[in-house]
């Protein structure tokens, strides 16, 4: 076995191959992508989780927050979809509503302070409150630093959306969550911000900036009855990693199997849900920053 440096980053990155779409929570619960908890496809557990309960998420018109939606309203939720498109959220409104879910709309461009700011007060007039909400909404940008050296927004633009929006809106529901104790927030972060990969260095500052954040205040709110749960996506086959042709060659989870692994945070209310590979990545990196580097100069 080669124990060098530059083949264990050899060894880690084929592990990925295997292991990268088997999300483990920080309560030891493995998160397989197909089933769930509690019973053999976690309809039980995920409906004991939210029946009833109001789940707001963000990025809700396609992607992983559109599966996620649909599984949570049929699970009982009533579910509040957040995106820009009117036409597309209109879809999942009626694609829910077809499954005997209950779904309601609302358009909003949270790059914009102000319209988040009237969402939330559209949304607690209405609703009164939000048990659950799914950060999930986001940009990725892969690109060299070299080649983002007359384009800082490549850096300004993830910070917006994927750190700026999202605290923005959590900021204008936790007060409630806070009051009546009981809350969680769900942050799809990516693996990223544990493996800080070459070329994703935009990307990877946001994520990171909002998982910091989080347990910040999660310190502060300890006793309230409110979990953040920093859920560390490995890569999905979504429509926004599609122009990377490389990544049709990669393991990724489906959109259905990423749907799953949020479900299931519902459930176990976890602090963390990390893929192995990148827990293993990240144990060698604290044993050799040099290990560290070879990773990342050998991932995505």
């Amino acid at each position: 076995m080669d124990l060098s440096a530059r083949g264990l980053a050899k060894a880690v990155v084929k592990q990925a191959n295997s292991f990268g779409a088997m999300p483990i929570s920080s309560r030891g619960v493995l998160n397989r992508a197909v089933g769930s908890l509690g019973d053999s496809d976690g309809s039980a557990a995920l409906r004991k989780a939210v029946g009833g309960k109001v789940v707001l998420v963000t990025g809700a018109s396609s992607g992983i927050g559109r599966s996620a939606a649909v599984r949570l309203a049929a699970a009982g939720a009533q579910v509040l979809l957040v995106a820009r498109s009117e036409d597309q959220l209109a879809e999942v409104v009626d694609e829910v509503a077809a499954a005997g879910g209950l779904a309601i709309a609302y358009r909003c461009d949270l790059t914009d302070f102000d319209q988040i700011d009237a969402l939330v007060t559209k949304v607690l007039d209405r609703h009164g409150h939000v048990d659950i909400l799914v950060n999930n909404a986001g940009m990725s940008i892969r690109r060299k630093v070299r080649h983002s050296q007359d384009r800082f927004q490549d850096f300004e633009r993830p910070m917006h959306l994927n750190y700026f929006a999202a605290v923005r809106l959590t900021m204008g529901l936790l007060p409630t969550m806070v009051e009546r104790e009981s809350g969680q927030v769900i942050n799809i972060s990516s693996w990223a911000a544990m493996l800080h990969p070459a070329r994703f260095s935009g990307y990877t500052a946001s994520k990171a900036a909002l998982e910091a954040w989080s347990d910040c205040v999660q310190g502060e709110v300890l006793d309230d009855g409110v979990v953040f749960t920093n859920v560390r996506m490995p890569l999905v086959r979504t429509p926004m990693i599609t122009p990377t042709k490389l990544y049709s060659r990669m393991p990724a989870l489906s959109m259905e199997q990423a749907a799953t692994v949020v479900c299931d945070a519902t459930v176990s209310r976890s602090r963390r849900v990390t893929p192995l590979v990148a827990a293993w990545a990240s144990f060698a990196e604290s044993v050799s920053p040099a290990l560290g580097d070879l990773l990342r100069k050998n991932a995505i």
